[in-house]
């Protein structure tokens, strides 16, 4: 497995608001998959979606992307026909808020991580609303962890043991849930970071993790990380 890095130069077409970006990039990725019918079913089928990116950097500090700057957005994937599809058509698709310019592209190298930490908040899908109000740590715990082994069982074809440490650490670097506009509505996650446990199954989940991102609703903007390796 190899984690694939690409970054997009963006042209602003018109202003947006930092609570709003999250759409529009979701809307400017989704453009090319309806030009490409292998990508648009995989996007359509309920299965995951193998990507995840970050924000448009740099952030202004009134918090509105400007109309007439560039920006850079970083996505990554484990999925090489995925990396292809983000170098070649992204660069080329457009909408009314955003241009896709230059791309380019590398392979994250496999060293010791040391910790993850999220750049967007993690989103725990619950039909209850935020997990903190009707859900326990350890519950929380163990979703983000069955979460990851999820994906690379699915990705790899492997059935995982779960019977390994992930993390020796779980910070939680929010005091108060962080919101998330998507379709209108308001998505509460949080920040955190995990000190990534010394063993060879912890390491390669933790890997895979900067391609996929955590928990839920990666390919909207969510969970996304970095990475300090030791």
């Amino acid at each position: 497995m190899q984690v694939y890095q690409i970054r997009i130069k963006l042209y602003m077409l018109t202003d947006v608001a930092l609570n709003r970006i999250q759409s529009n990039l979701t809307a400017f990725i989704d453009k090319g998959f309806l030009e490409n019918e292998e990508l648009l079913q995989m996007h359509e089928e309920n299965r995951f979606k193998n990507y995840c990116y970050d924000l448009p950097y740099p952030i202004e500090k009134d918090k509105i992307y400007k109309k007439g700057k560039i920006y850079t957005v970083t996505i990554r994937t484990i999925d090489p026909k995925l990396a292809k599809y983000f170098q070649e058509v992204c660069v080329n698709s457009y909408t009314d808020e955003v241009k896709g310019l230059t791309s380019e592209i590398r392979i994250i190298p496999k060293k010791v991580i040391d910790s993850l930490y999220t750049l967007t908040p993690v989103i725990l899908k619950d039909d209850k609303g935020y997990w903190r109000k009707h859900m326990q740590l350890a519950e929380f715990e163990n979703q983000l962890k069955a979460n990851l082994i999820k994906k690379w069982n699915a990705f790899t074809g492997e059935k995982l043991s779960e019977d390994f440490c992930l993390y020796t650490l779980l910070e939680f670097l929010n005091e108060t849930p962080v919101p998330m506009e998507y379709k209108s509505i308001k998505l509460l996650g949080d920040k955190i970071r995990l000190q990534i446990a010394d063993n060879e199954t912890a390491q390669k989940i933790a890997y895979m993790a900067l391609g996929t991102g955590l928990l839920s609703m990666n390919s909207r903007g969510a969970g996304y990380v970095n990475y300090r390796w030791l």
